[in-house]
């Protein structure tokens, strides 16, 4: 009789809530004040940023953003994109630019955003750093995300930067966790990228007939099938913001992880967790921070819809292979961790003070990290922590 087969290890890492002390380091800061967008002080110090950021060999920013945001949020257009690919692309365009115009910088990277950060970093006399938006579609579960990792890293291999220079990645809630899914398919190991593309063939290839309807898929699972990684040779530096822990993350596939999170310790906790169940008064003001980080873990997906069927079984192969699962009993202990800190990179849990307006100005404290008003501090912190220059303050 032959030996069983056993079955393939999961190469994906998960995240664990766990009650105690995190794996990695964290830190906690009051940012203070600091100079308005426009000022001849924010100008100098954002040059100071652009000028560490050129020292250091950064070829791109990207901005990429998160859950509800983007341009197909309900995944209606993936399916009309399937059979008509122009007008599908046509019909993202259009709603992503009626969601900025409604959103702003309320969660949201604007166009003017990203203008700002570019104009401020740069210089006439240094080499330009662009600063880009990446938009996916910011579908609120495994396989929204899983499209937007491989997505991202077909956009950053069609930019084509130079070897030797380094990306640096700014993700705004479950954006983080779309580069945590990339850090894996870029991390080498062959495996992973075939349990990853495995579990989701389906979304984008026809069972049976095998006929490719979503030929980005195709297309990155062929380059990350080749000897090396495609982006083996340009350092990529992630910053998540507001990113609620879902999935793990694989060293090899990235250069350096900072995690920017909003909190203020609960009293009788650890400065590292957060209080659950929140009290609504305690949401409506942000009281303690960033609810929706706190609380969008797992177990808070949106199933994609059964007419979608592909994407619908898609999901749930991929759920199997990056989440591990709870038994029901267990569930609300996930929420009851208060995990906020993640077991890789380092973390900054920032007070950042009383927020101005209503929930849905401030979304429960997850919409601070996207307002120009902080973006010298961001900017100033990842220069500092990742290149060791741009910040002329303690």
């Amino acid at each position: 009789m032959s030996e069983p087969t056993k079955p393939r290890a999961n190469p994906f890492r998960h995240q664990a809530y766990r009650f105690g002390q995190p794996e990695a380091p964290h830190y906690s800061l009051c940012p203070g004040a600091h100079p308005p967008v426009g000022s001849e002080e924010f100008a100098r110090r954002m040059d100071r940023v652009g000028a560490s950021l050129d020292a250091a060999g950064v070829a791109a920013v990207y901005l990429v953003h998160g859950t509800l945001v983007g341009e197909d949020a309900a995944g209606v257009v993936a399916e009309l994109a399937r059979v008509f690919p122009r007008a599908g692309r046509a019909v993202r365009r259009a709603i992503k630019q009626i969601v900025d115009k409604l959103s702003g910088e309320v969660g949201n990277y604007t166009g003017e955003f990203a203008e700002c950060f570019e104009q401020a970093i740069n210089r006439p006399e240094r080499p330009h750093i662009p600063v880009r938006r990446f938009d996916w579609s910011s579908e609120n579960h495994h396989l929204g995300r899983a499209d937007g990792a491989v997505r991202l890293i077909d956009e950053l291999v069609q930019a084509k930067p130079p070897a030797g220079r380094r990306v640096l990645l700014w993700g705004h809630s479950h954006a983080g966790n779309v580069f945590a899914l990339a850090s894996h398919l870029l991390s080498g190991n062959r495996e992973a990228v075939d349990q990853f593309f495995g579990a989701a063939e389906i979304y984008y290839a026809w069972p049976l007939l095998r006929c490719v309807d979503v030929p980005v898929w195709k297309h990155v699972y062929e380059l990350l099938g080749g000897p090396k990684s495609p982006l083996s040779e340009v350092a990529l530096d992630l910053v998540t913001f507001g990113t609620p822990i879902r999935y793990g993350w694989n060293p090899a596939g990235y250069s350096r992880l900072l995690h920017f999170i909003n909190h203020r310790p609960a009293q009788g906790l650890p400065e590292y967790r957060a209080a659950f169940p929140p009290r609504i008064d305690d949401v409506a003001r942000a009281a303690g921070g960033d609810y929706v980080q706190q609380l969008g873990i797992a177990g808070t997906n949106v199933i994609p819809s059964v007419f979608a069927w592909r994407s619908w079984l898609a999901d749930h192969r991929l759920g199997d292979l990056l989440q591990e699962d709870l038994p029901p009993e267990r569930r609300r202990d996930r929420f009851r961790a208060g995990a906020i800190v993640p077991d890789a990179g380092t973390t900054l849990l920032v007070d950042y003070g009383p927020l101005e307006g209503g929930v849905t100005q401030h979304l429960a404290g997850h919409a601070v990290y996207t307002s120009r008003h902080w973006l010298l501090f961001h900017a100033e912190e990842i220069a500092r922590r990742f290149y060791g220059q741009g910040a002329d303050h303690d």
